[in-house]
């Protein structure tokens, strides 16, 4: 056998000493039995794998626990002013006391360690992630699958009044978090989903949404501010015909933080934009990985990527656009810049496309600068302080990816996201 192959199955076998695998867990035991297989034959990335070379997966891989003080602060809590209805996991357990009724119109709502018989979750639970698996692996995603305990799952009828937020809160030192959450949208309804907490030490999120015909997902993450975590997430979507995924995560501070989201448009004039906006102080690796599938006619896909770095902190974007022979009239479009706001940070970028179709417009672009000088002393000569004019202009640079979100209120709380981080850090 391979000996690199070999270390990877052997660091697989350690970490998954680590977790009760439900390999019997009633209408996912087949999904569980198959990504253990998988998992188990593939083992864990290093940094030899491809789409790992700019980012060391140890953090993420070593089997032993991870260990990260419970982070206190007088910061509102993301998404508080907003109407929703709130799912609440305190070391990735449901906690019922401190969420919402699960009841919402349009809506069912169940949990992932239900034990009942959900059939229209057994049909989607592990799918899209196998799919994803091809032509890249991703085995922490398999081993969520195998080994995830709690998550919601989410079928959306109708479209309800609300958005749903799943709230993650960390309670202990050291913790080790893998959830997965599942999501129908059905023809013509649309939902909202809100993420935001600082879950664990280490945390593995897998999400999986299946958007029909005419159906809207839209989704905004906000990951929290601790400098001790590391996480890794998911989302795998498939959209169908005229359907809509919409998708801005919010990323400040961290240890690593790697994010891969696979779309794959299997229906006609479908619609999908991810975006995100990170900063980054120190000791900070941010990562994100992003592979769209083009596999029907019209259909449009942009992904935007902006990234503030300081201290030395680091940033990464690999994005790769698929157009499958017969996806004629294909607009793809990747964007990835960063602001390196010292000489000690650096930006790491790999944009990618593929094409196999002959009438489409698909592009590409990534840059890395610093503060543009000239602006900077314009704003200095109306009389603004260096330190406000330099947030002035990275606010500025951020707005872009910001503008992705399409509700006003949920921006308007992103935005003061990013503000209240950079005046934390003019003191």
């Amino acid at each position: 056998m391979n000996a690199i192959l070999k270390s990877k199955q052997d660091l697989a076998a350690s970490r998954l000493d680590a977790f009760q695998v439900p390999v019997t867990a009633g209408w996912s035991s087949l999904a569980r039995k198959d990504a253990l297989a998988r998992v188990q034959a593939t083992g864990l990335p290093s940094r030899r794998d491809e789409y790992w070379k700019y980012t060391r997966p140890e953090r993420l891989t070593d089997a032993t626990a991870a260990s990260a003080a419970v982070f206190q602060h007088d910061e509102a809590p993301v998404f508080d002013g907003l109407e929703r209805l709130k799912i609440v996991f305190v070391d990735g357990v449901y906690d019922a006391a401190a969420s919402d009724d699960l009841s919402l119109e349009g809506v069912e709502i169940s949990r992932l360690a239900d034990s009942g018989d959900i059939s229209w979750a057994s049909e989607l639970y592990g799918k899209l992630e196998t799919a994803g698996q091809d032509p890249v692996e991703r085995p922490l995603a398999a081993l969520n699958t195998a080994v995830a305990t709690d998550g919601v799952l989410i079928r959306v009828l109708k479209t309800p009044s609300k958005p749903v937020s799943l709230i993650y809160l960390h309670d202990s030192d050291s913790s080790d978090v893998v959830m997965h959450h599942v999501i129908k949208v059905e023809s013509g309804a649309a939902l909202t989903l809100l993420e935001n907490g600082p879950a664990a030490a280490r945390f593995n999120c897998v999400l999986e949404a299946d958007i029909a015909d005419k159906a809207e997902l839209h989704h905004v993450r906000a990951q929290g501010r601790d400098h001790e975590r590391t996480a890794v997430t998911h989302m795998f979507a498939r959209l169908g015909t005229e359907s809509t995924f919409k998708s801005f995560t919010l990323t400040v501070n961290g240890v690593l933080t790697r994010n891969e989201c696979i779309i794959e448009l299997t229906g006609d004039d479908a619609f999908a934009h991810v975006a995100g906006a990170a900063l980054g102080d120190g000791d900070f690796v941010h990562d994100d990985t992003v592979f769209v599938t083009h596999d029907a006619v019209n259909c449009e896909s942009r992904q935007v990527f902006k990234k503030v770095l300081r201290n030395g902190a680091t940033g990464v974007f690999q994005g790769k656009i698929l157009v499958k022979a017969g996806a004629q009239k294909t607009d793809g479009y990747q964007k990835s810049q960063s602001l390196l706001l010292d000489g000690d940070s650096q930006f790491l970028a790999k944009p990618e496309l593929e094409i196999y179709a002959d009438d489409v417009a698909c592009s590409h672009g990534s840059t890395s600068g610093a503060i543009d000088e000239e602006a900077l002393f314009y704003l200095r000569a109306r009389g603004i302080p260096a330190p406000i004019a330099t947030d002035f202009l990275t606010l500025a640079f951020l707005a872009e990816a910001v503008e992705e979100i399409e509700d006003e209120a949920l921006a308007d709380e992103i935005n003061s996201r990013l503000e209240g981080w950079l005046i934390r850090r003019r003191s």
